[in-house]
C-alpha cells in the first residue's frame, strides 16, 4: 500500500480533550508531522471540544510543532465542554467539521473524550480516531495510555521522598495519588515505591484491616510505612487521624496533586505517542474511522470505538497482591 493518500481525503484535524496528559503534545507533533508526510492539510482545535463548536481553529505544520515534544500539557489547550453533552453542541462541532473541510479527526485524551468521539461519529461523515492520553490509563482496549508511565515515575520520585522522612521520623505517611475512579496509578505507584499497603476504589477496603496491619509491621520492627492511596477512597484526611489515634504512631497526610499531570513525558511516553499517533492517521488514510489506536501485547493496532467506550478496563489486581508479598 502507497504511504500517501489518495485525493479523496485532504484535511485531518487534532484536538485534544478532557484533563491533560504528559506526552500530549508529543502526540499532537506526531500526527502533524505523519499527516503532513502523507500529504494531508492538519488543523489543530482549541480548547478541546470548544474548539469545535466556537470554531477555535490554527493550521499545524512540520515546524508549527517543533521543540514540543519534551513539554507537557497541551499547546492546543483543553477544557472541560458541558456543551459538547447538548444537541446544540454537538451540532455546533458538526457544522464546524463540515466547513473547514475536515476528512479525518484525532481526538487525544482519555475515556470520557472518547464517548463525546463516539456520539460525534454518529452524526459526522468525518473519520474520527481515538489517541488514548490520560495518566488514569483507563482507557479500555490499550494497555497503556500516553501520560501514564511519567505520572507514575513523577509519584514514585515525590514518595522516594517522602520515604526519607518516613523512615527518619518513624512516621506512618499515607500519599494520596489521582483515580477518582480507578486505581491504576495508585496500583502501579505503589508496588514501585515499596508501599506497605495500596487503597485503590476498584477494592472496598476496612480501616480496621489497615490498622491491623500497621501494627502487625510495627511488632516487626517496622515502624514506618508508605500507605499510596487514590483520592476515590474516600477521605484519606480522616483516614490519617484514625490511623494515629488507633496504632499510636504519627501519621501525616501528603496529597500529589496536580503535579502528577505535568512534567516533561518520559522516554515512554513519547515512544507511545510516536506510536499511537502514526497509528492514527494511518487509520484514517485507509478511509476508515470511528477506532481507537492502541497498544495491546506489545504490538500497536486499534480496536473500535464503540467497544472501547462500552467497556471498563480491569485492574490487575494481581498487582496488589504481588505489592503485598513484597513489602512483608
Amino acid at each position: 500500500m502507497s504511504f500517501f493518500i489518495g485525493v479523496s481525503l485532504k484535511t485531518i484535524g487534532i484536538v485534544t480533550s478532557g484533563g491533560d496528559a504528559p506526552g500530549m503534545n508529543a502526540a499532537i507533533r506526531a500526527v502533524t508531522r505523519i499527516a503532513s508526510y502523507r500529504g494531508f492539510k492538519v488543523l489543530g482545535f482549541e480548547r478541546g471540544w470548544e474548539g469545535l463548536i466556537s470554531n477555535f481553529v490554527r493550521p499545524l505544520t512540520p515546524r508549527s510543532v517543533s521543540g514540543i515534544i519534551q513539554l507537557g500539557g497541551t499547546i492546543l489547550h483543553t477544557t472541560r465542554c458541558p456543551r459538547m453533552e447538548t444537541p446544540e453542541g454537538m451540532e455546533k462541532a458538526v457544522d464546524c467539521l463540515a466547513s473547514n473541510g475536515v476528512d479525518g479527526l484525532v481526538v487525544i485524551g482519555g475515556d470520557g473524550s472518547f464517548r463525546a468521539a463516539l456520539a460525534l461519529s454518529e452524526r459526522t461523515d468525518t473519520l474520527i480516531v481515538g489517541v488514548p492520553a490520560t495518566i488514569d490509563n483507563d482507557v479500555a482496549g490499550t494497555d497503556e495510555t500516553i501520560g501514564f508511565d511519567t505520572a507514575v515515575n513523577t509519584a514514585v520520585q515525590e514518595i522516594d521522598k517522602i520515604r526519607d522522612t518516613a523512615i527518619s521520623h518513624e512516621r506512618i505517611f499515607i500519599v494520596e495519588v489521582m483515580g477518582r475512579k480507578r486505581g491504576f496509578l495508585a496500583a502501579m505507584v505503589g508496588l514501585t515505591v515499596g508501599a506497605e499497603i495500596i487503597l485503590v476504589p476498584e477494592v472496598p477496603f476496612k480501616a480496621e484491616k489497615v490498622f491491623n496491619t500497621i501494627k502487625d509491621n510495627a511488632a516487626k520492627g517496622k515502624r514506618s510505612a508508605i500507605i499510596v492511596a487514590a483520592e476515590g477512597i474516600g477521605d484519606t484526611k480522616k483516614l490519617a487521624l484514625d490511623i494515629e489515634k488507633n496504632t499510636g504512631l504519627e501519621t501525616r497526610l501528603s496529597i500529589l496533586g496536580y503535579a502528577q499531570r505535568g512534567g516533561s513525558p518520559t522516554a515512554r511516553s513519547r515512544y507511545l505517542a510516536g506510536e499511537l499517533g502514526n497509528k492514527a492517521v494511518e487509520i484514517i488514510s485507509e478511509e476508515n474511522g470511528g477506532q481507537v489506536a492502541c497498544l495491546q501485547n506489545g504490538v500497536i493496532t486499534s480496536i473500535d470505538l464503540k467497544t472501547t467506550c462500552s467497556m471498563e478496563k480491569p485492574l490487575d489486581l494481581r498487582l496488589l497482591k504481588l505489592a503485598d508479598i513484597l513489602a512483608t
